[in-house]
């Protein structure tokens, strides 16, 4: 029997100021116009199951690149009454610093990667800083050790993680890029994480710029709308606007948590 998710997007930090051309890869705007990105962690959450997706940047990690943290992003898990020291399933969708940093805080957790993610961090690609700089050697080194303590476990492709919800392999921004499908009460919906950064990504084709195969992210954003049940059902892993099109599960939860299982309040909206 398939179970039905409540499903909640938390925002963690922010990075503004920051220009379009960092965002598309050819950029909307000759003048290079603002456009802000935000950074979340998610969590599935069933009657039989609770499964974290991504677990966000780290203070250090975070503030050497010019990001802003608002709160650790483990501990924001609390605040819609999940404990971390009690989740058993981590989904890492892909280790770039901001989505698989702080591991050490969920200690009785699972880890969830794609065989081609770990083959990637710790293959010959890193020897290219182009590569590499997204991703933190002590996180990657924090995840070989939860190897060594049977914390880890792989996929290859497409899975069913458990009823309900599956995991998707696209590739194009890493060579393990994954997104999570998860059964709602209002049907199939995608939380997209890094396989489309932006709605306006998807809908100009003009894929985030961080990217090792373009052809895999474009195609990659493809099927993330294929297997959502409209692009209503689609969650974009940076894009500022889902925090206005989404309702928090309550009001002292505005602009920090969505409830994305539920409809929006708004249309998906028109780059």
């Amino acid at each position: 029997m398939t179970d039905t998710y409540k499903l909640y997007a938390i925002k963690y930090g922010t990075h503004d100021p920051r220009p379009a051309s960092q965002n598309f890869m050819n950029p909307p705007d000759p003048h290079d116009a603002p456009y802000p990105i935000d950074y979340f962690v998610w969590a599935c959450v069933s009657e039989n199951h609770t499964v974290v997706v991504d677990t966000g940047f780290n203070e250090h990690s975070g503030g050497r690149r010019g990001r802003t943290m608002f709160r650790c992003p483990v501990d924001s898990l609390r605040l819609i009454g999940i404990d971390p020291d009690e989740v058993t399933d981590v989904v890492v969708t892909h280790m770039h610093y901001d989505h698989g940093g702080n591991f050490d805080k969920f200690p009785k957790a699972t880890f969830h990667i794609q065989d081609k993610e770990m083959s990637y961090i710790t293959g010959r690609y890193m020897r290219y800083p182009a590569l590499r700089n997204s991703f933190d050697a002590d996180d990657v080194c924090e995840l070989v050790r939860d190897l060594y303590k049977d914390r880890v476990e792989f996929h290859d492709g497409d899975s069913d993680l458990f009823p309900g919800l599956t995991l998707h392999r696209v590739g194009g921004h890493t060579q393990g890029m994954q997104f999570v499908r998860a059964w709602t009460q209002r049907g199939w919906v995608v939380l997209a994480s890094d396989a489309m950064h932006l709605f306006a990504n998807w809908q100009h084709k003009n894929p985030f710029p961080t990217v090792l195969h373009i052809g895999d992210m474009l195609e990659g954003h493809k099927k993330v709308v294929r297997l959502a049940e409209t692009p209503e059902h689609v969650i974009p892993g940076h894009d500022p606007q889902v925090l206005d099109m989404y309702p928090a599960p309550s009001k002292d939860l505005e602009g920090i948590v969505i409830q994305v299982d539920l409809p929006p309040l708004k249309p998906v909206p028109q780059a």
